[in-house]
């Protein structure tokens, strides 16, 4: 009966442990939550953002092509003008809403992008080889030469022209061939 009696009387307390235990790791846990929570928040702010920031580059992107395409012809502001409305457009179906400056430098973005890959295009075909270079070279040496020579004869006369210019003929005759005995040619 005493060990009955011990345990009615310490029964009261331990409950209150055991309560109180309880509630003080139910704070911990929903503490633990309320951050967790609000890390999968920020994250999924974060995750957002990035892919309507896809959204608003893709779109941008293709305003540009758009407008790059379609008007040809037109100046460089009429083709960001019809590269903002096109994406105006594109951006309001999808419900995401963007400031126009905002719009305005992606498609800046894009223009400089599509330059960066166009810009090494025509210098590498604009670059001639260092054959053909070499040749041109030659080719405009020979024309001034030429040039000159032709101002000279006209300022002096052809007759003193003639006699500058130093007459090289070449001689084609075989040279005469020596006869060697006792030299071994392999």
């Amino acid at each position: 009966m005493q060990t009955q009696t011990i345990i009615e009387n310490v029964q009261p307390y331990v409950n209150t442990i055991v309560t109180a235990a309880a509630g003080v790791l139910t704070a911990f846990v929903l503490g633990g939550l309320n951050k967790l929570k609000t890390k999968v928040n920020v994250w999924l702010e974060a995750r957002t953002t990035a892919a309507q920031r896809e959204v608003i580059h893709k779109i941008a992107g293709e305003g540009f092509a758009f407008a790059q395409t379609a008007f040809k012809q037109a100046g460089g502001e009429r083709k960001l003008q019809e590269a903002l409305q096109y994406a105006t457009l594109r951006l309001a179906e999808q419900g995401v809403t963007v400031s126009v400056v905002e719009l305005q430098a992606a498609i800046e973005k894009a223009y400089l992008e599509y330059k960066a890959k166009i810009k090494p295009v025509i210098a590498t075909e604009a670059q001639p080889n260092e054959e053909a270079a070499q040749a041109a070279a030659k080719e405009a040496v020979s024309s001034l030469a030429a040039q000159v020579t032709a101002i000279l004869s006209q300022a002096t006369g052809a007759e003193t022209m003639e006699s500058m210019v130093p007459n090289t003929l070449q001689d084609t005759t075989p040279a005469p061939q020596a006869n060697v005995t006792g030299v071994a040619v392999e």
